[in-house]
């Protein structure tokens, strides 16, 4: 089926996908409290409130499904706070629309890995965050009114995509000859999904017949490579220098007792102080999908962060 879309949140992914659609001579809704500067050729937009039900069930009238792609403020308490109702609000507008829930999440759900995580590892995280995402996770799966798919994405990386473990501060800086600052340790293999990727599975679950719902997908994304190569192909791609600084995990924790960012990033730190991998083989075997190597993804992530 080629279904109607509503692009619930406008930041990279939502724009990956409603570029994709544009780019097949597909329109889609965008909603969002703010219009944005520009949207792709047949996007319209509209106005919306996700945390107010009647506002976000009269902006998916008329749309097939509702493709969430939103972000929250990286703070506990604003998930706790704004999830759960942002969760019982979608499922509202869905069953009101007779629409469809696709779901694009993330994998804080998941606590302490051994193996790559995959459909059927346990929600067992055990910090607030990944607690809120287990707990709406339970939600949608309880609802037997919407059909739901969830999308789990590690973390993305992409043109356009600053606010990420490799983005302004790793990519950036080397594009504009500076030196890298990580977050994570760099020497740990760790998983990267690409935002066109992630847009063109969000676009396949959005377009799949019903039996494709109910359940959860892992993101595929290439083979997990440790960050330091990964800097190592954007400075080779920019010809720079692959200068890298990295914040210890001992220095992050004592910093976060001052910075609220740090604090809230550092629970997760067990996804970034050991391998961390993703099995993605169900989506692919499902949907016939290659993610794309990141030999590919990261030069042109990197060119898109050079100046004009």
């Amino acid at each position: 089926m080629t279904a109607k879309i509503m692009i619930l949140g406008y930041g990279p992914v939502g724009q990956a996908i409603a570029a994709q659609l544009s780019g097949t001579g597909r329109g889609a809704v965008i909603a969002q409290r703010k219009q944005p500067a520009a949207l792709p050729p047949g996007a319209e937009y509209r106005a919306c409130d996700a945390l107010d039900q009647a506002s976000l069930t009269a902006a998916l009238r008329g749309n097939d499904v509702l493709i969430c792609s939103i972000g929250l403020a990286y703070d506990a308490g604003v998930w706790e706070r704004d999830w759960p109702r942002l969760m019982a609000n979608m499922l509202a507008a869905c069953e009101a629309a007779r629409a469809r829930l696709v779901f694009v999440d993330d994998l804080y759900m998941h606590g302490p890995q051994r193996q790559a995580i995959d459909e059927n590892s346990l929600l067992d995280a055990p910090g607030r965050k990944g607690k809120v995402r287990a707990a709406i996770t339970r939600q949608w799966q309880a609802n037997t009114a919407v059909k739901t798919a969830a999308l789990r994405v590690t973390d993305f990386y992409g043109p356009g995509v600053t606010l990420s473990v490799l983005g302004e501060e790793v990519i950036g800086k080397l594009a504009a000859g500076g030196t890298a600052r990580l977050g994570i340790n760099a020497d740990q293999p760790h998983a990267f999904a690409y935002v066109p990727d992630v847009a063109a599975a969000a676009i396949l679950l959005a377009d799949a017949s019903d039996e494709a719902y109910g359940r959860a997908w892992l993101m595929p994304c290439a083979p997990a490579r440790t960050p330091r190569a990964v800097i190592g192909m954007a400075a080779s791609a920019l010809g720079v220098k692959p200068r890298l600084q990295v914040l210890p995990g001992w220095l992050q924790k004592l910093v976060g007792l001052f910075v609220p960012f740090l604090r809230e990033w550092t629970e997760t730190s067990y996804q970034h102080d050991r391998p961390f991998q993703v099995d993605g083989s169900r989506f692919e075997q499902r949907f016939g999908f290659r993610p794309t190597p990141l030999e590919e993804g990261i030069p042109a992530t990197a060119a898109s962060f050079v100046k004009p």
